[in-house]
């Protein structure tokens, strides 16, 4: 390959982020100091990954390494290939948006990583599940930015908020709204969807959901009264059940409808903050199936209308 995919063009660049580190429960355990790169030359592509951890609790001695991150990428637009040393898998683009899963020796786990970049093109959200065998052990996330002016207010920002947890407006109503792209498991982008996630809280812990998508062949709206325990959420029908945890800002969910479709999906709340409010940007990203199988991934920024 002489020139690098779409997706390696859209990341080129020095990203800089302070992504939390939770454990198995959802429990906030400190930061990771990441400064990510990766760089194509001569038709190769290495990434390159520097920082530290910082806390880490009963998980320190797993997630912090002496030296930094490196590995190889068979870069495509279709399947990209971790070659390691220091990871190996696969992670498939879909436009902005990219899902690896991979393992990683270093930290002796298996990975999930979401990694989307907003549409300004210089926010990335992260997120990494990470994995023993099938069981969850803990997840990394946060925001990253590689404008060198912004550096400095984002690490600010994301010490302050990367602990804060995802929890929507509780007493206020009203919906977060916005055009998302729909992609095909074929990785070609269907169209726009107009979308919606209204609220309606019933208490402080219970809230009535309508999520609406419309456009490029995507129509759906449905229904679910929603259930919060801790940073479990729970969606208790009639037109949608399922359960999701919370790490952070983050929350990952599993939904089954009353037909053969079920979703996967991560609502990332971009600008919560420590006290009584809620974040008014909230960055999505929905796995379609059509029984077992990937239909399609959907995904971009809603913005908050009461």
């Amino acid at each position: 390959m002489t020139e690098p995919s779409v997706w390696q063009k859209r990341i080129a660049g020095e990203w800089h982020g302070r992504p939390s580190l939770f454990d198995h429960n959802g429990t906030w355990c400190g930061f990771e100091e990441i400064r990510r790169s990766s760089d194509f030359v001569d038709g190769v592509t290495t990434y390159k990954m520097d920082g530290g951890l910082i806390g880490g609790g009963p998980l320190a001695g797993q997630f912090r390494l002496g030296a930094p991150f490196s590995f190889g990428v068979v870069d495509s637009d279709a399947n990209r290939v971790y070659t390691g040393p220091d990871f190996f898998g696969t992670g498939q683009p879909y436009g902005s948006f990219v899902d690896s899963h991979y393992y990683g020796p270093g930290w002796q786990v298996d990975l999930n990583t979401w990694n989307q970049v907003l549409p300004d093109g210089e926010t990335q959200v992260y997120s990494s599940v990470l994995y023993q065998g099938w069981a969850v052990v803990g997840c990394f996330n946060g925001l990253y930015t590689r404008t060198p002016s912004r550096v400095d207010e984002l690490i600010e920002a994301e010490t302050r908020n990367g602990p804060v947890p995802y929890i929507l407006p509780t007493k206020q109503a009203g919906a977060f709204t916005g055009e998302l792209e729909l992609w095909g498991a074929d990785q070609k982008l269907r169209g726009t969807v107009s979308a919606s996630i209204a609220l309606e809280p019933i208490d402080l812990l219970r809230t009535r959901r309508t999520v609406s998508w419309q456009g490029a062949g995507l129509d759906r709206v449905f229904t679910a009264e929603t259930r919060r325990d801790g940073n479990r959420l729970f969606f208790e029908g009639p037109q949608a059940w399922g359960n999701a945890i919370g790490f952070g800002r983050a929350s990952f969910q599993s939904l089954h409808f009353t037909d053969v479709w079920k979703v996967k999906a991560r609502e990332f709340s971009i600008d919560a903050a420590p006290g009584m409010s809620a974040g008014r940007q909230l960055a999505v990203v929905y796995e379609l199936f059509h029984g077992g199988n990937l239909d399609s991934v959907l995904h971009g920024l809603l913005e908050w209308r009461s």
